[in-house]
């Protein structure tokens, strides 16, 4: 049960859809990424004309040859524009990379005194970098865009921390003291959860159904419908970065999720794979945090 001091429930009485809605001004996506999420809906769309829009925004550009030319890819020749980009990365994979190469920047707002960004990443970025490495291993067709659903998994915590920030300080407070997951607890006081708020946030940014169903059950796999293998292999990867943080003494909060045989059963995988995606997350996971954590957060 929730101690006397946390026991209220949303003081805002908002829904996982009204507090996004309500955000949006807050957490809007750069208008070139809105642009590019119409264009991808387009049959007709060519890699020429998007790489035509996403150069319009150098920062972006940046961004995303960063991420191209990175070892996630592991393309032998240097990708020089974006056009090029698109070709060799496909039309399919290129909403998530802009997502990702944007979505650090867009919630850099958020203080810190309500949520450690910096940690924040970190944990997201291992989970995407676990992620990728676990799609490889069952073989998943374009095992890159789990990175980006790993990225993305709780993004719904930043959203709660901007918009209900004492409601958010309660929770850490309460999930500590009472050696709860703040998922539970965020569920016990607010009536909802990171995971759902993310979902709608995905919905609002016009997300494929199959990352809005990562991020809003990546507690609860079986509840996915339309990407039931993509929501296992993030649920699973959350799990392993919490235990991984838990060795680094980096995690705080309660204990860890068990990690639901539901999602081993789909993804065909089990606890031996452990020894193999922790060695090769590392090297991965240092590329990501220089190629994606902006320069002007705090040292890493």
């Amino acid at each position: 049960m929730m101690s006397e001091q946390t026991s209220k429930s949303n003081t805002a009485g908002l829904t996982p859809k009204e507090l996004v809605t309500g955000s949006i001004r807050l957490v809007s996506l750069p208008e070139v990424c809105i642009r590019v999420n119409e264009m991808l809906d387009e049959p007709s769309v060519t890699a020429a004309e998007l790489g035509h829009i996403i150069s319009q925004d150098t920062s972006l550009t940046a961004r995303l040859l960063k991420i191209v030319n990175s070892s996630y890819y592991g393309f032998q020749a240097k990708i020089e524009t974006v056009s090029r980009a698109v070709t060799v990365v496909g039309l399919r994979e290129l909403r998530g990379l802009v997502i990702a190469a944007s979505a650090v920047e867009t919630f850099s707002n958020v203080p810190d005194e309500i949520l450690n960004k910096v940690r924040f990443w970190r944990h997201s970025l291992y989970c995407g970098v676990i992620a990728r490495l676990l799609a490889e291993q069952c073989h998943v067709l374009h095992s890159e865009r789990l990175f980006v659903a790993g990225l993305l998994h709780d993004i719904g915590k930043l959203i709660i921390a901007q918009r209900l920030p004492t409601e958010t300080r309660m929770i850490a407070l309460e999930a500590d003291a009472g050696h709860r997951s703040e998922f539970e607890v965020e569920q016990d006081f607010l009536g909802f959860n990171h995971a759902e708020v993310g979902g709608e946030l995905m919905k609002a940014w016009s997300m494929p159904e199959t990352l809005f169903e990562s991020v809003a059950y990546h507690h609860n796999p079986q509840q996915a419908e339309t990407g039931i293998m993509e929501t296992c292999l993030v649920h699973i990867a959350n799990i392993l970065t919490d235990e991984a943080e838990q060795g680094l003494d980096m995690k705080e909060g309660g204990p860890l999720q068990q990690i639901d045989p539901f999602a081993w059963e789909i993804t065909g995988l089990n606890e031996s794979v452990k020894d193999h995606v922790f060695r090769e997350a590392g090297p991965l996971f240092a590329e990501a945090l220089e190629t994606i954590l902006p320069r002007s957060y705090p040292a890493y």
